[in-house]
Order: C-alpha cells, then sequence, then structure tokens
C-alpha cells in the first residue's frame, strides 16, 4: 500500500486557502471602489445621531460610573 503524501496534501490545502482569501480580497476591493446603495453599508451623514452632552462615566440609572 502507497504512503500518503502529507506535505502535498498540506500544500493543496495552502494553495486553496490562498485562492480563495485573494477572490475574497477583489470582492472587498470591488465593494469599496463601487458601492451599491442599500446593500446594508452605512455612512455617516452628519452628526445627526450623536447626543450632544456631558452623558459620560454615568451608568443607565443616572448615577457615576465610578460608584
Amino acid at each position: 500500500m502507497a504512503k500518503p503524501n502529507y506535505s502535498f496534501e498540506k500544500r493543496q490545502r495552502e494553495m486553496a486557502k490562498k485562492k480563495k482569501k485573494e477572490e475574497k480580497d477583489r470582492e472587498k476591493a470591488a465593494r469599496k471602489a463601487h458601492p451599491q446603495p442599500g446593500d446594508g453599508s452605512v455612512e455617516p451623514d452628519d452628526d445627526k445621531d450623536t447626543e450632544v452632552g456631558g452623558t459620560e462615566g454615568t451608568t443607565a440609572e443616572g448615577g457615576s460610573a465610578g460608584d
């Protein structure tokens, strides 16, 4: 019976992984270069959603976070 060639199998797995990663990177770059409307990506418009004030350091109960 023939002995399995583990180094060949490992090289094949690594090459498949590398190919998959390259395809994913290409798709990601294409999405970044040509964003589709309504694809779920959200770009910040203005500071409408941000709160203005000193809410830092407080908990939901209204107490200080350091208590």
